[in-house]
């Protein structure tokens, strides 16, 4: 596979179109480009300067395979990129803005038991080119010319983001850089499932994005039954990670937690949570479970989940319920991929 000309900030561009022997003001005019989603052979560039880029570089990193549109508006998409791995994404919009999911690996080596993104395991990262391609080509067909068609971003695709932490904080530069989209940092949240010691390093970087940590369980014991990582870093160091994340960037941080029947849902386990969020800066996201066919957990009840969230406000913690959207397009976290690879299997069959 070629070279990922999105990979590039804009000086490291300015340098390459320089050494080309092109005109400095080229390296705007890619750079605007590319911002459209634009193809290279689409960039209104010399022909020579295009020849140059293509040697090295691909064409379309990403392009949209397939799209499959929600009852509520809600958009996922099927990407296909340069070297034939597929990958998806979602586009859900809001009364104040669109925001896109994206994904940040091929697969997941993660392990998580609800999610459907780790059917096949990890095929390969990202590059930081290919996970802002993702959004290029989704703002390419939603903006109005004044107004970008995605405003926000959310690195909960496909994927443990902090897994590829380096490709993940490059993409997180160049997307809110003002030669590419200017998205600010403050609008992109991050997930992880708690990798401790990246959630430390992402303080440092000066880029205060919406860190949110997958919880989904109150004590090590329990959360290791759905989330390997707990036999690595237990929610004491990921809590004392979260505590460092705010006092370097004073954003507040959110704690996912996904109401599973038989898990983690009865009132007894709103209590602990309640003890072990108390007086911390954080938000609780409540999500009723996204089923997997090829998972054997179960989403706890419509009435199970407002008891839940009512003890939670009750006891002084701040805490919502997600809206469900695009669940009739598989809108969880690997669901179309997986059905995809599993219809590419039955059909070489």
């Amino acid at each position: 596979m070629k070279g990922i000309l999105q990979d590039l900030t804009y000086d490291e561009l300015c340098s390459l179109v320089s050494s080309l022997g092109a005109e400095k003001f080229r390296a705007q005019q890619t750079a605007q480009g590319l911002a459209k989603g634009k193809r290279i052979t689409d960039i209104n560039i010399p022909k020579a300067l295009k020849e140059k880029l293509l040697e090295s570089y691909e064409d379309e990193p990403v392009h949209i395979l397939e799209t499959y549109t929600g009852a509520d508006g809600t958009e996922k998409y099927l990407f296909r990129l340069a070297d034939g791995n597929v990958i998806e994404g979602v586009l859900m919009k809001y009364k104040y803005g669109n925001t896109q999911c994206v994904s940040t690996q091929v697969g997941c080596r993660m392990g998580c038991r609800f999610c459907a993104s780790t059917l096949n395991g990890l095929t390969r990262n990202l590059t930081a080119g290919e996970i802002l391609s993702q959004v290029l080509v989704v703002n390419a067909l939603h903006t109005d010319g004044k107004n970008r068609g995605v405003t926000n971003i959310v690195l909960m695709g496909s994927g443990e983001p902090l897994d590829n932490y380096d490709s993940t904080v490059r993409f997180i530069r160049n997307v809110s850089s003002e030669t590419s989209l200017n998205i600010s940092p403050r609008n992109i949240s991050l997930s992880t499932c708690g990798l401790v010691p990246q959630m430390r390093r992402l303080a440092n970087e000066g880029l205060s994005v919406n860190l949110t940590v997958s919880l989904h369980a109150v004590t090590d014991e329990e959360r290791a039954r759905t989330m390997p990582i707990a036999n690595k870093y237990s929610i004491r160091e990921i809590l004392d990670a979260c505590s460092y994340y705010f006092s370097k960037t004073g954003r507040r941080y959110i704690f996912e937690y996904s109401l599973i029947d038989g898990e983690n849902s009865e009132p007894e386990d709103a209590k602990a949570l309640i003890q072990l969020l108390k007086g911390r800066p954080c938000h609780v996201n409540l999500i009723r479970l996204n089923e997997v066919k090829e998972r054997t957990l179960r989403s706890a009840t419509e009435r199970k989940a407002q008891a839940f969230l009512k003890a939670l406000t009750d006891g002084g913690i701040s805490a919502t319920i997600r809206r469900q959207i695009g669940a009739d397009i598989g809108g969880a976290c690997g669901q179309l991929r997986a059905s995809y690879l599993q219809n590419s299997r039955d059909a070489d069959e």
